[in-house]
């Protein structure tokens, strides 16, 4: 799908059913000017919680980003092969890996995601004070059958306010036959979901849910919404699917933490000093 959204479809035309925490939920479409997307990218967005910025890395900056990833997702590989079934939550030895928290692992790394495409990014798509809120490279391995299940990023660790920026970098060819991502356009506008917990992870749809498949050249990334249902199908070749994500959120974001003895949810100000560094500070790039 091109970045400009070839065969855009009408938003989904249902109500299903919310979080408990999803109270009033308003969606807000972001009017330029833009820094970095367009206008056609911003209507997309807003319509299907989506779009694709082609070629948005460089063939050298990729080839980096590689090399700085890989040696830390063998280190994660080969952690759950130690582990009963060789599993932990929804990462799997041979199946699927996320390796978390790469910034903190890698100089490289925050540069990048505190550079100029991730400003004007939070810019166009977030706002004008804006902090990095999770990153993680996510690999999945050839032959795999398993899709990943229909599921929001904000249902995962719901986050108020709900709407963030999850940027997916193709870090190889994502194709309908190595499990690129899917969508299911126009449910953003209606917040959080309830989720259910199934043996591959969080689910928001059901399975056989058709979506809108959004396959990226490697440098290419899937923009998308932290509202915006999304699946990724399975890994029919023989090569690893790469993928890297930066997500991005409103400085002040909190995010709801179980906890019975506060009534149910406990609020975590998400501003870890080593990891959840400002994007931008008053529309700007924060100073050193």
């Amino acid at each position: 799908m091109s970045d400009t959204g070839n065969g855009l479809e009408p938003p989904l035309r249902m109500t299903p059913k919310l979080h408990p925490l999803n109270r009033d939920f308003r969606w807000e479409a972001r009017r330029g000017p833009y820094r970095r997307i367009s206008a056609a990218q911003a209507r997309q967005w807003s319509e299907q919680g989506f779009f694709v910025l082609e070629d948005a890395v460089e063939p050298a900056t990729l080839e980096r980003l590689i090399a700085e990833i890989d040696p830390w997702e063998a280190r994660a590989e080969a952690a759950l092969r130690e582990l009963p079934q060789g599993r932990r939550f929804i990462a799997r030895a041979d199946e699927i890996t996320f390796t978390v928290h790469l910034v903190l692992r890698s100089a490289f790394l925050r540069d990048f995601c505190a550079g100029p495409l991730f400003r004007d990014l939070a810019w166009d798509l977030v706002g004008p004070d804006v902090r990095l809120y999770w990153d993680q490279a996510v690999y999945k391995k050839p032959s795999v059958p398993a899709p990943f299940p229909w599921h929001q990023d904000n249902g995962y660790g719901f986050l108020d306010p709900q709407a963030y920026l999850t940027c997916w970098i193709a870090l190889t060819d994502a194709t309908t036959s190595n499990g690129c991502p899917r969508v299911l356009p126009g449910l953003h506008r209606h917040g959080t979901l309830e989720h259910w917990t199934t043996d591959l992870g969080y689910c928001c749809a059901d399975e056989g849910a058709e979506g809108l498949a959004a396959p990226a050249r490697a440098g290419s990334i899937v923009v998308f919404s932290s509202l915006t249902p999304h699946a990724t199908g399975p890994n029919l070749t023989s090569e690893v699917r790469k993928a890297y994500i930066v997500q991005l959120a409103p400085d002040g974001a909190r995010r709801m933490e179980p906890d019975e003895s506060a009534g149910g949810y406990r609020p975590v100000l998400q501003n870890d000093q080593d990891r959840q560094f400002p994007i931008l500070v008053a529309g700007r790039a924060p100073r050193s």
